[in-house]
């Protein structure tokens, strides 16, 4: 399952909301579903380029890590996901929002194939001739464990595109 992750409070001055640390994530594209990402700014804008879902916060982080969840972490993960479906976006049915969360959480879940644990994954999402469309890059920590709480990174999978500027001090004042 992947699950959100804070590796500094930086996403608490970029996305409107944060995503609390360790709760079950999805990529969340869905939520950009019916907006125009050209008018996209400030926070909504951080949001669409490069946040995971927290799906019991409804929250965004930048970052998302390879975890385990049991099977009622997970049951209780669709739940949470299928009623905020069905009160935000108006499913016509729990069991119509059940399935779109089913649907969100094992795609979620396919990122995680073929990682370990604690592999971190960062999302890029851009607005491609009419269509949203999402890059994914592992990230993994550098040889062994070092006594310093920092992340290394050596290898990133993926494609590579030039990154958008943030302005970080516009995103604290509430502008662009």
């Amino acid at each position: 399952m992947l699950r959100t992750i804070r590796l500094d409070p930086s996403d608490t001055v970029v996305f409107e909301r944060a995503a609390e640390s360790g709760e079950p994530a999805v990529v969340g594209g869905f939520m950009f579903w019916d907006v125009d990402p050209e008018t996209l700014t400030g926070r909504a804008r951080q949001a669409f380029r490069a946040g995971f879902l927290g799906v019991e916060s409804f929250g965004w982080s930048t970052l998302a890590t390879v975890g385990r969840a049991s099977a009622e972490e997970r049951a209780a993960a669709v739940e949470a996901l299928a009623a905020a479906i069905r009160e935000r976006f108006g499913a016509p049915s729990l069991a119509a929002a059940r399935e779109a969360a089913e649907e969100e959480l094992a795609y979620a879940e396919g990122l995680c194939e073929g990682h370990a644990p604690g592999t971190l994954i960062a999302l890029s999402r851009s607005f491609e001739a009419g269509a949203i469309r999402e890059r994914f890059r592992t990230l993994r920590p550098r040889g062994a464990p070092q006594s310093l709480p920092v992340i290394g990174i050596v290898r990133s999978e993926g494609e590579q595109e030039a990154a958008e500027p943030v302005d970080l001090v516009a995103l604290l004042k509430g502008g662009r």
